[in-house]
């Protein structure tokens, strides 16, 4: 039965039956045209007697040379290492084809508002003093004695679905007062 093994991504282990195949420093994601590795093969009752070699496992002449040294050199047979050498292709193609899936960036889901929170929002925006309710919810938040600086940056950072955004930088003395002002401001939730 053959397994392989993805724990840790730089040493890939490939097992099929008594043929262990270490594949060092793992594989690359990128250039889905070839399958370049390093590895090593032993057997896994004779672990001094080791096989290392690098190839392109999609270039058939390297494989074949592969296939008939290592056989060759842990004395096995050929038949044995075109199996586990096959499986171990297939195995890291898929491997390869599981990581590029869940390193492709995800859509995030834009939120709907219902007709009722827009209702609110609506309402929110029409009535009047919008700029001082917006610098009392900000206080609310716990940001203490920027309240000029705070309504500036909420502003900016609402403009982010204008054809041309705002765009805002806090300058000052070294210290947590820039970062926990930018923090406090876009965790804030002004509409309601």
């Amino acid at each position: 039965m053959s397994k392989l093994i993805t724990e840790n991504a730089e040493l890939l282990i490939y097992l099929d039956g008594k043929l262990r195949v270490t594949i060092l420093g793992g594989i690359k994601l990128t250039g889905l045209d070839c399958m370049k590795i390093t590895l090593k093969l032993t057997i896994t009752d004779h672990k001094q007697n080791a096989f290392r070699h690098n190839l392109d496992l999609y270039n058939s002449i390297q494989t074949e040379q592969l296939i008939d040294k290592s056989a060759e050199a842990l004395d096995i047979s050929i038949n044995e290492i075109i199996t586990a050498i096959g499986q171990l292709t297939t195995g890291l193609e898929n491997y390869r084809s599981e990581r590029l899936e869940v390193m492709k960036p995800k859509q995030v889901e834009k939120k709907q508002l219902s007709e009722q929170e827009r209702k609110v929002a609506i309402t929110y925006l029409k009535s009047p003093d919008l700029l001082t309710r917006t610098k009392q919810v900000i206080a609310q938040s716990g940001l203490v004695g920027e309240e000029t600086n705070a309504l500036i940056a909420y502003l900016t950072y609402t403009s982010r679905k204008r054809h041309t955004p705002l765009h805002l930088m806090c300058l000052g003395a070294s210290g947590p007062s820039k970062t926990w002002l930018q923090e406090s401001v876009s965790e804030t939730d002004a509409g309601g």
